[in-house]
């Protein structure tokens, strides 16, 4: 099984926001941090606020951050909603199939993804953001006194 690149990039922007806690991040700051597309990172950012993970503000000091402590951000949750679909065979989507009735393979491959999902949910982004400093360092320092926020 391949991740796309909005779980990609949506597993990144909470491991930035997790290694920043507290503080609000740009666009622009995650997507120089990585690398990546900014326009991409906007619809993963809108994605992530719609399904309450992130909190979002308009405006020049605006930006987004976490919505809830890392430790209750469950990796296997956010696979899940980021995901279009988890077929990993043709029948797994609903195509016909000359087999299907006796055939095992979709039930067997619907409850490996499934005990794979629960696998990630024994972690958290706590657990991948945990110790923040290397992480920080190799995101980029930023000054946190003037974009800190409190809750």
């Amino acid at each position: 099984m391949k991740l796309t690149k909005q779980t990609d990039y949506s597993l990144r922007v909470l491991i930035y926001l997790g290694a920043h806690e507290g503080s609000i991040a740009t666009i622009e700051h995650v997507a120089e941090a990585y690398g990546i597309s900014r326009n991409h990172l906007m619809k993963v950012v809108h994605h992530l606020a719609t399904h309450g993970l992130l909190d979002t503000q308009r405006g020049r000091s605006g930006g987004f951050r976490l919505a809830k402590p890392p430790a209750e951000i469950r990796i296997g949750d956010v696979v899940r909603i980021t995901e279009p679909d988890f077929a990993i065979v043709e029948c797994l989507g609903g195509a016909p199939c000359a087999i299907q009735g006796p055939c095992k393979l979709e039930g067997i491959l619907r409850d490996v993804t499934e005990d794979w999902l629960i696998a990630l949910n024994r972690y958290t982004l706590a657990d991948l953001v945990e110790p923040r400093g290397p992480l920080v360092q190799l995101l980029g320092k930023r000054d946190e006194s003037t974009r800190k926020t409190s809750r």
